[in-house]
């Protein structure tokens, strides 16, 4: 089952009861100090006035569709997200974990923040996920990763399935022996994994989406197969997407009318049976759920 509620996140934590959550992802703004923006493009046959060549010659023409934004600037940021990090903790099963995703911005800062608040010896690690996409900088090193703080709410009792670990290839396959090979080894805290590319059909239109294999495996090692999982900085979804593809509930929260629209269209049942849109309260107050069965 996957709920989208759209709310401020502050209030639906304080509505939620303890230990309501097995697992916790969010990927909140990174404090940009800038808008936010992503413009769907989409091209239409035109002979006269095309602006580009596509296969046998043909013309098209690009037109803008419809924007995504949101602003990514704030005075007091660690003021910001310091009451959701404490409800985040709160809500955790006492063998959940949460994860921070942040950019080289603010992670130091909001590490600093999360050991106060879950004690230093519940940081278990900084994974960083690196990428090779976009411009280079010729006046200083590329930025090509983020980091990932994993912090449990019980450092000594936490969920964590090795088995369910996806393996990597060997860089030197001769040197282990063919049995090792074929098995990859263990990934390192280093995640090496794409961006969502312009022309995935993964690609939802929301200007900082993260590509779905990146959950997965968070999903798939730090939670079981009906557990509940919370992304309350929800964007396009994406924790819920992992989540529906191995067998876990996900509740998803924003503010932003404009991504909740868009997991409403990527959760949308099948066409004869449109989910259900209903009024309920958290903590209090009146928030829109949609609620949309995995397919």
């Amino acid at each position: 089952m996957i709920d989208i509620v759209h709310n401020d996140n502050l209030r639906f934590l304080q509505g939620c009861g303890d230990g309501s959550f097995n697992l916790v992802y969010i990927d909140p703004p990174f404090n940009t100090g800038a808008s936010r923006a992503h413009t769907r493009l989409r091209t239409v046959r035109d002979e006269q006035e095309g602006d580009r060549t596509g296969f046998g010659g043909r013309r098209y023409r690009t037109e803008a569709g419809t924007r995504t934004s949101y602003e990514d600037a704030f005075d007091d940021y660690l003021g910001f997200l310091e009451p959701r990090m404490v409800e985040a903790r709160r809500v955790l099963a006492p063998d959940g974990s949460l994860f921070v995703h942040l950019d080289a911005r603010e992670v130091h800062y909001v590490k600093v923040l999360l050991d106060r608040i879950f004690g230093r010896e519940s940081f278990m690690n900084e994974i960083i996920w690196a990428y090779d996409y976009g411009g280079r900088s010729k006046r200083r090193w590329p930025a090509k990763h983020d980091s990932i703080l994993w912090y449990a709410r019980d450092p000594a009792h936490y969920t964590f399935n090795y088995e369910a670990i996806d393996r990597v290839p060997y860089m030197a396959p001769g040197l282990v022996g063919p049995e090792k090979a074929a098995r990859g080894k263990t990934p390192t805290d280093v995640w090496w994994h794409t961006i969502v590319p312009t022309n995935s059909s993964e690609r939802t239109g929301y200007p900082t989406q993260k590509p779905v294999g990146l959950l997965e495996r968070i999903v798939r090692v730090h939670s079981r197969p009906g557990d509940r999982l919370l992304d309350f900085f929800a964007g396009s979804g994406t924790l819920g997407e992992a989540a529906r593809r191995h067998g876990r509930a996900c509740t998803l929260v924003d503010s932003n009318p404009a991504a909740v629209e868009i997991m409403r269209r990527r959760f949308a049942a099948p066409a004869n049976t449109p989910p259900p849109t209903v009024q309920v309260g958290a903590a209090g107050r009146s928030a829109t759920v949609a609620k949309g069965e995995p397919k």
